[in-house]
C-alpha cells in the first residue's frame, strides 16, 4: 500500500498560500514599505500605445505588375464579354448532349438497327459517289434521306413540307428581285411613259 507522508503534501500547499511582495526604491535605498498590490508592479504596466504602421514604397516589380495590369483590363474585359456570350451557348450543347446521352441509354424500340441501316446507306453512297464533288454530297445525303423516310414517314413529311415552303418562299424573292432590277431598265428605255397595262397611283 502507499502511504503518504506528510512531507510530500506541504510544498505544494506552500504553493497555494498569499505571499506579500516587496519592491526596491528607486534611488537605491531599502525602504520598508507596505505590500504592493499585483498593478502596482512594474510587470503588469498598462498597454503601450498603438503604434502606427507605415506602408513601404512600391518597389519596381510592384510598379511593373501594376502598369501591366493596367495595360491588360482591356482585353481582360473583352474575353470576359466574349465568355458571356458563350457560355449560354455552350451550356446549349452540353444540355442537348445530356440528353442524347439519356435518349441513346434508354432507345426506343429497334433504333439502333435502324440507325444501322442509315448509316449504312450513307456509307453506300460514299462508295458510290466516285468521280465530282456534286456526287460526293449529293448520293450520301439523299441515300441516307430516303432510308430514313421509310422508317419515319411522320418526320420526313413534316421535314419535306417546312423545305418546301422555305424553298417556295426563297423562290418568290428571286423572282422579285429580278423583276425589280429588270423593270427599271424597261422604264427607262421607253422613256418613263406609262403604258395602258401600267397604273401608278
Amino acid at each position: 500500500m502507499l502511504k503518504v507522508t506528510g512531507s510530500v503534501v506541504m510544498p505544494a500547499a506552500l504553493g497555494l498560500l498569499p505571499t506579500t511582495v516587496h519592491a526596491a526604491a528607486g534611488d537605491g535605498e531599502n525602504e520598508a514599505t507596505g505590500p504592493l498590490h499585483r498593478d502596482e508592479l512594474s510587470l503588469y504596466t498598462g498597454p503601450p500605445p498603438p503604434s502606427r504602421v507605415v506602408e513601404p514604397e512600391a518597389g519596381q516589380l510592384e510598379q511593373r505588375v501594376a502598369a501591366l495590369r493596367q495595360q491588360l483590363e482591356p482585353y481582360a474585359a473583352c474575353y470576359r464579354a466574349a465568355y458571356g456570350e458563350i457560355k449560354p451557348k455552350v451550356q446549349r450543347v452540353v444540355r442537348s448532349g445530356t440528353e442524347a446521352l439519356a435518349f441513346l441509354r434508354n432507345p426506343p424500340k429497334d433504333f439502333y438497327p435502324r440507325a444501322a441501316v442509315i448509316g449504312f446507306t450513307g456509307a453506300l453512297g460514299l462508295l458510290l459517289a466516285r468521280g465530282s464533288r456534286v456526287k460526293r454530297l449529293v448520293y450520301p445525303g439523299g441515300l441516307v434521306a430516303v432510308s430514313a423516310s421509310l422508317y419515319y414517314p411522320e418526320r420526313a413529311a413534316a421535314v419535306a413540307r417546312s423545305a418546301g415552303d422555305s424553298v417556295y418562299e426563297r423562290v418568290v424573292r428571286g423572282y422579285a428581285a429580278v423583276e425589280r432590277m429588270v423593270r427599271p431598265e424597261t422604264s427607262s428605255r421607253d422613256g418613263g411613259k406609262v403604258t395602258d397595262g401600267d397604273t401608278r397611283p
